[in-house]
């Protein structure tokens, strides 16, 4: 049975969430279309707009470097007013949950490499790691987990020149689980505060670090302390330590990431907006110039998903939103153009760290965020880009990433909603 909305957006992450929300905004009806889990789930759950430009940063006022981005770049077709909109939406839908609002600056978040990461938004629970601060800290990692060398990270930011005394240490979690255990079991005997010998896992945990604090004001831990519970968690640790308590971001699985994922769909469904997921987009149908129709695969049967906008923002080459193959780069769904050089060999640089071609690769946007063909012309009437799959910028190296995503996203959900 066919279905149609105003709006369909292929992709879940924060570029397809936010165009979603942006386009229900417009009294657009909308549905998005989300094959495989969003890869928000392999994100630290920082959102960064831009820290370095041009080889320079990190970056005080991310809108500083705007200027010095190539004229493809996405932040200069969208413009910082689209920036702070995307901003502006991302803050309404996560609270207090967030913080970093109250200015343009950036903050620098450590990670778990022992990095100082330049961010316009961070998770609460991130917020007493920031550079600014210049209390003692103590970072602490577990034997258990391998993913997390406290005393290396330590000694990463006091090479930085942090502002203030750090050291690491290394502690049994107070439960032992199998070597194989996921991030979020850690979390749910926090969550519960299980029983450990007569007392909760919360008051153990917080034993096995107090002797190490040494005067440290502040104490980081990886990423996994509490889900649903995670205020009350990092609360009982502060009481048990009297020293501030906060979360390290950690690589994938990240439980920000999965906090964050659960924040957008649950607006989503305050938004009405409908959500498919577990089905992939395998393909179109046309109306003239117009898109008339996503093709869905729902259990091995081709079902149309007819709408008068799509939105494309099913990510970059990681996301595998752009493929690579020895015929060259394309965009699989709508076949969009990518430009690319012919030969293989000029997609890379011999430096490791250089700056390589394809990290940039993706699909040409005009003004109003639609795909273009090699004439400039665009691809479809009615098919808007946002995120990763638009061309034009290594957010890896810029760590700009979700800032694109957010300024990309409201562009492209309001437009796709306007043409609706």
């Amino acid at each position: 049975m066919a279905i149609e909305e105003d709006v369909v957006v292929v992709g879940g992450g924060i570029a397809g969430s936010i165009a979603a929300l942006a386009a229900a905004r417009t009294g657009a009806s909308v549905r998005v279309v989300t094959y495989k889990k969003s890869t928000l789930r392999h994100a630290s759950g920082l959102i960064d707009v831009l820290g370095y430009a041009d080889g320079e940063g990190p970056l005080a006022d991310p809108y500083d470097g705007f200027d010095d981005l190539p004229d493809d770049h996405p932040y200069r077709i969208v413009g910082p007013d689209a920036v702070r909109e995307g901003l502006a939406l991302f803050d309404e839908v996560v609270g207090d949950e967030y913080l970093g609002e109250h200015t343009d600056a950036n903050a620098l978040v450590p990670t778990h490499g022992g990095a100082m990461k330049p961010t316009a938004r961070y998770p609460r629970a991130a917020a007493g790691g920031v550079a600014s601060d210049d209390r003692d800290m103590l970072l602490v990692g577990f034997s258990s987990m391998t993913d997390f060398e406290a005393s290396l990270a330590a000694s990463h930011l006091a090479a930085a020149g942090v502002p203030f005394d750090v050291s690491g240490t290394t502690v049994d979690f107070p439960r032992t689980f199998r070597a194989d255990a996921k991030i979020t079991r850690f979390a749910k005997a926090l969550d519960t505060d299980e029983d450990v010998g007569g007392r909760g896992t919360r008051e153990a945990l917080a034993a096995a670090v107090e002797p190490h604090l040494d005067g440290a004001e502040r104490v980081g831990f990886p990423s996994l302390l509490g889900d649903d519970h995670r205020h009350g968690v990092r609360a009982d640790l502060e009481s048990y330590l009297g020293a501030e308590v906060f979360e390290v971001p950690m690589g994938p699985p990240s439980l920000p990431g999965l906090r964050l994922e659960d924040l957008l769909f649950d607006a989503l469904d305050e938004a009405g907006v409908r959500i498919s997921s577990g089905n992939k987009a395998v393909g179109y149908e046309t109306d003239d110039e117009n898109l008339s129709a996503v093709v869905v695969d729902r259990k091995g049967r081709e079902v149309p998903y007819h709408a008068n906008a799509v939105v494309l923002a099913t990510g970059g080459l990681v996301g595998k939103g752009i493929g690579s193959s020895r015929e060259g780069v394309r965009e699989p769904l709508f076949d969009c153009y990518v430009p690319h050089p012919d030969d293989r060999y000029d997609w890379f640089v011999d430096d490791a760290f250089g700056d390589h071609p394809f990290a940039a690769f993706g699909v040409v946007p005009d003004d109003r965020l639609r795909p273009t063909r090699p004439d400039g012309h665009a691809e479809f009437e009615n098919l808007f880009a946002a995120g990763g799959v638009v061309g034009g910028a290594d957010v890896a190296r810029e760590k700009s990433a979700s800032g694109i995503s957010l300024a990309t996203g409201v562009v492209a959900g309001t437009e796709a909603g306007e043409a609706a």
